[in-house]
């Protein structure tokens, strides 16, 4: 059992619901993005550009999702969650369907930027809007089924993409991913809002409790910086890893997809879960326990992603599943972490400034930065770049153990 029930909110059946009806509404959220990743290569052919102008693409979807946050948090804040979460489902899907219509690299990248902006007013929100409803104790673990969207999603996009774009066209698969969101969108509207912060245990303080004070929080920060770098490296590597499989391989496009699909589902829900478990577990023991077993993982990855890396033969693809593993591991912990961080009511506005940071930081600049290093280079030298990144996040997280906050477990603080 996740959960039992004196760990939630209203009845046992609403809050598994609302879990239920948010962490799908996120797979789509994630299909969406990725479908992109697995059709780079017939977009590029079709449009005849650049690496770096494929790069630029996801850049500037970050772009627009990571400055859209911060209008969006404080709104959250203020007024209903739902209405937010809802409004924003049906301007992503809606633009995601515009898809049939684009016939030049121009308006793939407005449609794209655009539908940054609506998956911003979920991915800000939704987290605040799941953590009210569960005890501090078990944040991490809900909050590990509840991103085990991101790797069934990003999956499902690669696979999806991978199946279908040689069939059907690349314009295809963005189409199977659009329509169900309409709908969980809508369903959104007839879940009961949680009280907000109905479970924290500790106090607001300057630094937890104002906008202002996220700047003095060095629990907030340093979870908010090993983020970013953990962002650089994973989200390079999930737009250039099929491509390297393509290019620097030998992979057909539906294999490479299908082989990187097959890991990033596998990997990911295998460690969300288990990183949001193990950090629970610990946190009784070791009130840093999520900052600590993201680092430690963090550094485990540097060695393995090399052998995945530059190591031809056998050895690459069990290498390339172990690295991803280790990088997915702290999706769960590293949420509780930033959530824990913050007081209840700037908690959307606090997840808005982290989504800012991790992605102006992180995946924007680094699709960009690796395309502009493979077009002169390669993309296996390209991916340099991303292994850097991951010892930095490790560097960050270990030194930020010292500042995690003493959240209560069974009534009392540890």
């Amino acid at each position: 059992m996740l959960y039992s029930l004196d760990y939630v909110a209203q009845t046992d059946l609403h809050p598994r619901t609302a879990l239920i009806v948010l962490t799908a509404l996120n797979l789509l959220n994630y299909v969406d993005r990725n479908v992109l990743f697995a059709v780079q290569p017939m977009v590029q052919d079709e449009f005849h550009v650049t690496k770096a102008q494929i790069g630029i693409l996801t850049t500037a979807f970050l772009g627009f999702y990571t400055l859209a946050a911060p209008f969006v948090g404080p709104l959250a804040d203020r007024y209903s969650r739902k209405t937010i979460i809802m409004l924003g489902g049906v301007f992503w899907s809606g633009l995601t369907l515009l898809t049939a219509v684009t016939h030049t690299y121009t308006e793939l990248l407005i449609r794209h930027t655009l539908v940054g902006v609506g998956e911003a007013t979920f991915v800000t929100i939704a987290p605040t809007f799941v953590s009210d409803l569960f005890a501090e104790k078990v944040r991490g673990r809900i909050l590990g089924v509840f991103y085990l969207a991101i790797p069934v999603g990003s999956a499902a996009g690669f696979l999806l993409g991978g199946h279908l774009a040689p069939i059907y066209g690349w314009r295809f698969p963005f189409y199977v991913a659009a329509a169900p969101g309409f709908v969980l969108a809508v369903a959104v509207l007839f879940l009961k809002e949680p009280e907000r912060g109905q479970f924290d245990s500790l106090k607001e303080t300057p630094e937890r409790g104002t906008v202002l004070g996220l700047a003095r929080n060095p629990a907030f920060l340093s979870a908010t910086l090993g983020m970013a770098a953990l962002t650089f490296s994973l989200g390079g590597i999930q737009v250039w890893m099929p491509q390297f499989l393509i290019t620097e391989r030998g992979y057909t496009l539906a294999n490479a997809n299908f082989a990187f699909g097959i890991i990033v589902v596998v990997d990911g829900i295998l460690a969300a879960l288990i990183g949001g478990w193990l950090g629970d577990y610990l946190l009784p023991r070791m009130k840093s326990s999520y900052y600590f077993i993201s680092a430690l993982s963090m550094l485990l990855g540097v060695p393995v992603m090399i052998v995945a890396l530059f190591v031809k033969g056998p050895l690459m693809i069990p290498a390339i599943g172990v690295a991803a593993f280790f990088l997915l591991f702290n999706t769960a912990p590293l949420n509780a972490a930033v959530i824990n961080s913050v007081g209840a009511h700037i908690r959307a506005t606090g997840l808005a400034v982290n989504i800012f940071i991790i992605h102006f930081l992180g995946d924007m600049p680094s699709p960009t930065m690796m395309g502009w290093v493979a077009d002169r280079r390669s993309l296996q030298t390209a991916f340099i770049l991303p292994v850097i990144a991951m010892g930095i996040s490790s560097a960050i997280l270990f030194y930020g153990m010292r500042f995690a906050p003493a959240v209560a477990v069974d009534g009392q603080v540890h």
